[in-house]
């Protein structure tokens, strides 16, 4: 094999090479912690989330379950005619949820131990919607 095709065949291996790795690293196994910058993140994911569950009559349960986390491209620009301002608002939101239910500890009699909350199974940035988002507009 001549030189100048070894090198090439060699370049060729490695960028395959880093090709499969990084497709390993953006995609990993969904049930390990993901290794992305947090503090540069921009987009949207499912991602761990903890909460405490309540309900008058049941002790409290810890739930760690999966919810939409991100930040998305968002912007305003100014405009000549009310209300003075054109704004591009997009939030991270739930494309896909599964509900799930769970007993609560040590309810009172008569008091139905069920607590049933959503689970994000794909989430995405999208219009912010007032019926179910916190937001500065409504669509």
């Amino acid at each position: 094999m001549d030189c100048q095709r070894f090198h090439m065949s060699r370049f060729f291996l490695l960028s395959l090479c880093w090709a499969v790795w990084s497709v390993w690293l953006c995609a990993g196994d969904p049930n390990e912690a993901s290794t992305v910058n947090l503090q540069s993140f921009i987009g949207c994911a499912v991602r761990e989330f903890r909460f405490t569950a309540r309900k008058p009559g049941c002790r409290a349960l810890q739930i760690t379950t999966d919810a939409c986390w991100g930040r998305c491209e968002t912007w305003e620009k100014p405009v000549l005619d009310p209300p003075f301002v054109e704004s591009h608002q997009r939030v991270c939101t739930y494309n896909e949820t599964q509900l799930v239910t769970v007993r609560l500890p040590d309810c009172a009699e008569g008091v139905d131990p069920g607590y049933t909350y959503p689970a994000a199974l794909r989430c995405d940035c999208g219009l912010c919607a007032t019926t179910t988002t916190e937001c500065v507009t409504s669509v």
